[in-house]
């Protein structure tokens, strides 16, 4: 098949970070016989002249990342005021080229990840071009977006106009299905893990490799500091129980806009020695941490599938994460981590819990490595097949 991956969130030069589980699984999609995979990665117009500082600004029209061809199309977007319209300054910016590409070579299918603005975007291109369009619902795409006004009937124009839809979860498929979408047209299809990547280390050749202590229980918590990843329910549940566990540390990977106020939460309940909040991390020294690690936690208000959850358990590493979105459907059994209620007192009492548990990290690697990123390749593939056979 050939198919043109339409999407905002895929690494660049400038972010190579950004949507890296989109990028694998386009990248394990290319590798199977028969598929060609070009990336359409949309970014918004802003002139090198203009004061504010982007990173938008350094990603090239053309370039080629981790063995993936990237096509970048400029189009104009003004932050929060412009939503309405998003999906369609997208489709403006993108049609031409797009286009262009398929009258030189046709497209049998849009891969859309992310139903707005993206999805909008593409179905309205594959309306044009006829070509058929899948959306791929991720998370906030459908968990928040729809709750806006002006937005949820784009979204479920766009989830309607589709030829199919993947959902990352089963909680996201029943959320679709509220807005009036037919089962029939909905997979679930879950992330995968890459195992080339996230694998079993000895634990203290990880704590030597990043400079921490030998001595004393670690805990890792990788998100983006923000209100949904809710990390100061963590530090609350760590307060809760730092007398008992005197030589706890917890390290929060991530950056965002709280990380003052969670810098000022952990010195005012007297952790600011054992709160640490070294930053964002490549993907690629994760394995390093979670290694290092006793117990990986996910304090989330919400998720769609949590990537870490299962890169956590490829290194042998159980985690301690709240009930939420996906999470249940990752952490299938109480042998690979604790599934707690997303409040601070269940945080801390399940924290004591997994640290006092003797875990078979054997098992938990076996459990992580039956879920790759070929094998939701194969499921892709099986199902663009299916639906493209029918129209």
């Amino acid at each position: 098949m050939r198919i043109l991956t339409f999407t905002h969130l895929f690494p660049n030069q400038a972010q190579p970070l950004w949507g890296v589980f989109v990028y694998q699984r386009v990248l394990h999609l290319s590798k199977r016989p028969g598929n060609e995979i070009v990336v359409v990665a949309p970014v918004p117009y802003i002139p090198r002249w203009f004061p504010a500082k982007s990173w938008y600004k350094d990603v090239p029209a053309k370039e080629t990342f981790g063995g993936i061809s990237l096509i970048h199309p400029r189009y104009p977007h003004v932050p929060k005021i412009a939503m309405p319209i998003h999906g369609l300054l997208q489709f403006l910016g993108c049609y031409w080229q797009v286009a262009r590409m398929h009258c030189e070579k046709r497209f049998d299918c849009i891969d859309s990840h992310w139903i707005y603005p993206d999805g909008f975007a593409a179905v309205l291109i594959g309306k044009f071009l006829k070509i058929p369009v899948f959306c791929s619902a991720r998370g906030t795409d459908i968990n928040v977006y729809p709750t806006f006004r002006l937005i949820r009937p784009l979204i479920r124009w766009s989830l309607g106009q589709s030829a199919g839809i993947i959902a990352v979860s089963q909680a996201l498929k029943n959320v679709i299905v509220a807005l009036g979408i037919p089962e029939e047209k909905i997979q679930v299809i879950g992330n995968g893990v890459d195992l080339s990547r996230f694998e079993p280390l000895d634990r203290k050749e990880a704590r030597k490799k990043l400079g921490l202590p030998f001595d004393g229980q670690l805990a890792v918590a990788v998100g983006t500091l923000n209100e949904h990843k809710c990390h100061e329910r963590l530090i609350s549940a760590l307060a809760e129980i730092a007398s008992r566990w005197p030589d706890l540390r917890l390290y929060i990977l991530g950056e965002g806009s709280l990380r003052s106020s969670l810098e000022k939460q952990a010195s005012e309940r007297g952790l600011h020695d054992r709160v640490v909040m070294p930053g964002v991390q490549p993907n690629e020294s994760l394995k390093w941490w979670y290694n290092a690690a006793d117990i990986t936690c996910l304090s989330s208000s919400r998720e769609g599938w949590p990537n870490v959850l299962l890169e956590s358990l490829a290194c042998g590493t159980p985690v301690v994460a709240t009930r939420v979105g996906g999470v249940p459907e990752v952490i299938t059994s109480s042998e690979h981590g604790t599934l707690v209620e997303p409040n601070a007192t269940a945080l801390a009492q399940g924290l004591e819990d997994a640290l006092r548990k003797i875990w078979d990290r054997d098992a938990i690697v076996r459990y992580a490595r039956s879920r790759t990123w070929n094998e939701v390749a194969a499921e892709i593939e099986a199902f663009l097949q299916k639906r493209t056979a029918r129209i």
